[in-house]
């Protein structure tokens, strides 16, 4: 507790804390849109770039004020942005192999000029090369003002924006022929990701900013289908990760700011991946799971129906079963109880089983609805579209061609002649 409240009396700590935060927030929040637009290597790309553009701006000023090498670094970032655009433009060269070429000769370029400037022996030069990985701690009320001023400037332009950028993200092509100067947009947001990269080079350095950038955006994705959702989530959780990292760093034996930060983001991410209510993997599990279980008990009325259909007899093996449906004997026993749950099934014998009325009526319903699916793939061109996708037609079937499925079953032949005593909607759904 006294650790606690020294680190929130400690002003080092309190700009650290701000500075990553804020770096966190205008990440995120960038991060969305470079994400959506599938730019997340560009991030990388930029942060590379950016050294060569820091190092000729303290070249030339021999300062080393934020806001210079915010300009130095904005000005490489660019033309890294620029070499690129030419390079897709203007040869054969995939999108992977361009990045991966101007990432390598921008960040070579700076590696040779830091170290022109560490042996130049200038007095200012030292603490250039915390760049390369970030420092944190270092970062002071002048870094924190740069910070926050440009944080707030980005995220102002992301509002004032948002429609075009989100028009940019989904159909550039529609926005174009509505007269909007897409390119310009993209411009647009190639220069905040260049501004958002460099702001934090100090605190995550090159090696690590594009992780900031990307990170927080996918794990928002996991959790909502809606732009503006998700740029506002992306940017609390990049915010949230930013001061994560910054308190485990200050209470774990002073472990740098910087990967800490990133670990913080990634364990946001896993912890998305898995626990997601819609996209995570836990979801997707249990509802292949039931999807699976459904599937199997649909499956296993069906045969019971199409077979009593046959034989007109209503009791049948559970050794035949398990060869005809191809299912392991536990998968078949595990569907068996759930349908003797439901009372759809009982069992005459210990190796037979046999459909109850409520189980005939489910398996009307079934075999009906799948008979129907058919006969629509087969009089596709005639029926037209079923006025929503065809795989809700296995689910039930639209009212508004019941009627004509029905008289082509009939006429086929096909209509399930095992009646129920009081037959449903036979399009409802089971289980």
């Amino acid at each position: 507790m006294a650790a606690l409240r020294t680190f929130f009396t400690d002003p080092n700590a309190l700009w650290v804390l701000g500075g990553t935060t804020l770096l966190g927030v205008s990440s995120g929040a960038i991060g969305s849109f470079a994400f959506l637009r599938k730019r997340g290597l560009m991030g990388d790309v930029l942060a590379h770039a950016a050294l060569p553009g820091i190092c000729i701006a303290f070249m030339l000023t021999g300062l080393k004020h934020p806001l210079v090498f915010l300009v130095g670094a904005i000005a490489t970032g660019i033309l890294a942005s620029l070499s690129i655009n030419g390079i897709l433009r203007h040869s054969r060269i995939k999108e992977d192999t361009a990045l991966a070429l101007v990432l390598s000769v921008f960040f070579g370029a700076g590696i040779v000029l830091l170290t022109l400037i560490q042996q130049s022996g200038a007095g200012n030069q030292s603490g250039l090369d915390k760049f390369l990985f970030g420092q944190a701690a270092s970062l002071v009320d002048e870094d924190l003002a740069v910070m926050g001023g440009v944080s707030a400037l980005l995220l102002l332009i992301c509002a004032l924006f948002f429609k075009e950028l989100k028009l940019l993200c989904f159909d550039a092509a529609f926005g174009r022929s509505l007269g909007f100067p897409m390119g310009a947009i993209d411009l647009l947001l190639m220069t905040m990701l260049v501004i958002g990269v460099v702001i934090g080079l100090q605190a995550a350095g090159v090696v690590l900013m594009a992780a900031l950038i990307i990170t927080p955006a996918a794990a928002a994705r996991y959790w909502t289908d809606r732009l503006d959702r998700m740029v506002i989530l992306s940017a609390l959780l990049g915010g949230a990760s930013g001061a994560l990292g910054t308190v485990i760093s200050t209470f774990s034996l002073h472990l740098p700011t910087g990967p800490l930060i990133v670990l913080a983001a990634t364990a946001v991410f896993l912890f998305s991946l898995v626990f997601a209510p819609r996209r995570g993997l836990l979801a997707k599990a249990l509802n292949l799971a039931k999807n699976r279980a459904r599937t199997a008990r649909e499956n296993l009325l069906r045969t019971l129906y199409e077979e009593g259909e046959r034989t007109g007899e209503n009791r049948f093996s559970i050794a035949e079963l398990e060869t005809v449906l191809a299912l392991s004997r536990r998968r078949l026993a595990a569907t068996l109880r759930a349908l003797a749950k439901k009372g759809w099934i009982e069992f005459p014998s210990d190796t037979e089983v046999a459909l109850t009325e409520k189980g005939l009526q489910a398996a009307y319903d079934i075999v009906l609805r799948w008979r129907m699916v058919e006969m629509w793939h087969m009089h596709e061109s005639r029926l037209g579209s079923p006025g929503a996708d065809v795989d809700y037609l296995t689910e039930r079937i639209p009212v508004e061609i019941f009627n004509q499925l029905w008289d082509l079953l009939a006429d086929h032949g096909r209509l399930p002649k095992w009646q129920p005593l009081e037959p449903g909607m036979k399009g409802g759904r089971t289980g």
